[in-house]
């Protein structure tokens, strides 16, 4: 086994346990935007996919789920269900991509379970970038509509406006750890060659009996006719 794809691999699921927490910690954080007025510089107010929240300056922070999900605005709606997609897709590729490390349990099949554990890596790795893409789509879209309203002219300056919360962030790092990931793998498949495992088996020792048979052969008269 080559050790540049061993590497490859262990790199690849790394980067994605790391992207995976990355996007369960996107879902659940509560600072995809916020928000700050000079009216009351002692409150500053915080919008997540699932809450609300005030922080006040004694560290004091109330969190206030929505009421209904049919009431939600349609891009919290949207980013709540593709951040959702999102984790679901990662976790599915991480666990087909641990099994298929050539190092977990290797040469215990033969050139099938190789094959086998290739194709499980690569599905793997695959699943790592569909939920790349599908986890920067909401944040980038998300972070889109706030510039737009920001710099919206019709808003009167005084008006206050949402920013960008640490929750955005932490969403591109997750996009693109994901998408590292399942470059990775993909590639380590791509270059993995089949090579037949080799295992090195006791060799039984057997006793070589060696048996003498002694025969009477009589000799036998070699006649000539003239």
């Amino acid at each position: 086994m080559d050790p540049g794809v061993c590497a490859l691999e262990l790199l690849g699921v790394l980067f994605s346990i790391g992207a995976w927490i990355c996007s369960l910690a996107t879902t659940i954080m509560s600072t995809w935007l916020t928000l700050s007025t000079d009216l009351l510089p002692a409150e500053s107010y915080e919008l997540g996919l699932w809450e609300t929240c005030v922080v006040q300056d004694l560290g004091i922070l109330e969190c206030r789920p929505y009421d209904s999900l049919l009431g939600l605005p349609p891009d919290i709606k949207l980013a709540r269900i593709l951040m959702c997609v999102t984790v679901a897709t990662g976790l599915l590729g991480l666990l087909l991509a641990i099994p298929g490390i050539y190092w977990i349990n290797s040469c215990n099949q033969g050139p099938e379970g190789l094959r086998m554990k290739r194709l499980m890596k690569m599905l793997g790795g695959i699943l790592c970038l569909v939920a790349g893409i599908l986890g920067l789509i909401p944040v980038s879209y998300i972070a889109h509509l706030t510039v737009m309203r920001f710099f919206d002219e019709a808003v009167p300056a005084i008006v206050p406006r949402w920013e960008f919360g640490d929750a955005l962030f932490c969403g591109w790092t997750a996009g693109f750890l994901h998408l590292v990931a399942g470059s990775l793998l993909v590639t380590s498949c791509v270059c993995l060659q089949e090579e037949p495992c080799t295992l090195q088996m006791p060799i039984p020792l057997q006793r070589r009996h060696t048996y003498v048979h002694t025969t009477n052969t009589p000799h036998r008269k070699n006649m000539e006719y003239v």
